[in-house]
């Protein structure tokens, strides 16, 4: 008698396997959060461990950037853990405020990296200037953040007008920017001056060739200047979700494509693979079940069955 060849792991069970073998408990605590009913409380708790007395984030939160200095990037990311577990509000956002009023530059916005991250280990390619700009990558997904939890605070103002006129003022940008862009004008409240420039932005993205929406032909593509080889974004990076103001960027057809490519990413051991450049061991290992997490909440939120 033939033997009954068994039914195939789902994806979310074998992605919860590599979680548990590699991922630092932030990860594993938000895994358990967004699929096993885990709690919002231990989510914190384990965030809580890279929080500083200056009420920013450190510790290589954002893996990239080691050392236990607090950064800006590093307090998007500990915003992004809050807004996740729906804890975005109340003493610890007015503190994080603090520390985004105390680190702005004088025009009010974020700079990407403060100088205090010198003489810590980071990725060769950030540099560390001594007067560092404002920056649309560190100050468009917090200001963005902020309002769409309905934060109220003083630093928005200006740090709100810096994104607005970043935003409208591109010429050209990169894959990071309009992600960034993206998530300023996913929560601003001038929804119908956020959908506008929504519109140029995707002309933008898709003029500049800054997406493949023929994965089967990524080979063939040209990444962004300075990108590393095979740093590939795909509609699904700058529509996470179907209510992102990138999702009439792309075809129906289109976004299943792109939706059937990240399901195909899924490697061996159960993790997503990261298409950055990998400069230490360590991130590596640390960075990959952040993109095991992402791609399991973005097929999910369109409905892809991943067990």
């Amino acid at each position: 008698m033939a033997e009954t060849a068994s039914p195939p792991t789902p994806p979310l069970a074998r992605a919860e396997q590599f979680v548990w073998l590699t991922a630092r408990v932030l990860e594993q605590r938000l895994f358990e959060y967004h699929f096993l009913d885990g709690s919002a409380d231990a989510v914190e708790t384990a965030l809580h461990a890279y929080r500083n007395d200056d009420d920013g984030y450190g510790h290589a939160l954002e893996p990239d950037l080691r050392g236990p200095v607090s950064q800006p990037l590093h307090t998007a990311h500990a915003l992004g853990v809050l807004d996740a577990i729906r804890r975005c509000d109340g003493r610890r956002v007015e503190q994080i405020c603090r520390y985004l009023t105390d680190a702005s530059t004088p025009e009010g916005a974020l700079p990407a990296l403060h100088p205090s991250l010198r003489g810590y280990p980071a990725a060769p390619w950030i540099p560390i200037p001594d007067d560092p700009p404002s920056d649309l990558l560190a100050t468009g997904p917090v200001v963005g953040l902020l309002h769409r939890n309905e934060v109220w605070h003083a630093w928005l103002f200006r740090a709100t007008d810096y994104c607005w006129r970043a935003v409208e003022s591109l010429e050209k940008t990169h894959p990071y920017g309009a992600q960034a862009a993206l998530a300023f004008l996913a929560g601003v409240p001038d929804r119908a001056r956020a959908a506008a420039a929504a519109v140029r932005l995707g002309r933008l993205v898709r003029d500049q060739g800054l997406v493949v929406v023929e994965p089967e032909r990524a080979e063939d593509v040209p990444v962004a200047e300075g990108y590393a080889p095979g740093e590939h974004h795909f509609a699904y990076d700058y529509a996470p979700t179907p209510a992102s103001p990138a999702r009439g960027w792309f075809t129906d057809a289109e976004m299943d494509r792109a939706l059937d490519h990240l399901a195909s990413l899924q490697e061996e051991d159960g993790g997503w693979p990261i298409n950055w450049r990998s400069w230490a061991p360590g991130t590596a290992l640390e960075c990959r079940p952040m993109a095991t997490l992402k791609a399991l909440l973005t097929l999910r939120a369109y409905g892809r069955d991943i067990g």
